[in-house]
């Protein structure tokens, strides 16, 4: 299925700019980074793997081999990877950061502000381009998963390490310290629960279709 992968879902958002408002929302980038309590609302959504904004000229557009483009805007691209629904990431950034979304997206053409969420959802829908190809290395994990292994694994090295130069009744005492540490971060990693069977059936046709074009290649030499 576009865009999801394992837990996570990327998102990604070009909309156009007109070439004169481009200084503006340069202007509204350094706010951003000088005064970072304005994006305060963001790093508060443990949820969120990243969120990056960025300006393309409509000079400066990547030749793939379609040619020179002769473009009348600018655009304002948005890429982030987050774990949960589109639904709920929306939602959660509207609520949370309604005036920097603004701030962030107010040069770009038609934007209808944050609030009210129902013409911010059309309109993120309508300028999103779909993730066909899309890598996880830890599809089974969420962010808060691979947190929670990493606080694991800082725990191990340290009994470890201590192993060696402990007694038994030292390092017994510094295991039972650190399991109450990581007890809440001891969890399963799994997929998430299935909210459709659209991609494996997609999948699995997939795969019929690509065994009956082989057999027909075959039979065609």
């Amino acid at each position: 299925m576009s865009n999801v992968t394992g837990k996570a879902y990327g998102m990604n958002v070009i909309t156009p700019m007109k070439p004169w408002r481009t200084w503006f929302n340069r202007f509204s980038f350094m706010i951003s980074r000088s005064i970072p309590t304005s994006l305060g609302g963001l790093l508060g959504l443990s949820f969120i793997h990243f969120a990056r904004w960025a300006i393309v000229k409509r000079d400066q557009w990547p030749d793939l081999g379609q040619g020179k483009q002769n473009l009348a805007n600018d655009y304002l691209l948005f890429c982030s990877n987050f774990n949960g629904t589109w639904d709920q990431y929306i939602d959660a950034f509207a609520d949370g950061l309604p005036n920097g979304l603004d701030l962030l997206w107010y040069t770009s053409t038609k934007y209808p502000h944050s609030v009210p969420i129902t013409p911010f959802k059309n309109y993120i829908r309508a300028n999103q381009i779909d993730t066909n190809y899309y890598y996880n290395s830890v599809p089974g994990a969420a962010q808060p998963d691979v947190k929670a292994a990493l606080r694991v694994r800082r725990a191990l090295l340290v009994l470890a390490q201590a192993h060696a130069s402990s007694t038994p009744e030292q390092f017994r005492a510094l295991y039972v310290r650190h399991l109450v540490s990581v007890q809440n971060d001891l969890g399963y990693e799994g997929y998430a629960p299935v909210a459709s069977n659209d991609t494996e059936n997609a999948e699995r046709d997939r795969a019929d279709y690509l065994a009956n074009a082989g057999a027909l290649a075959l039979a065609a030499r």
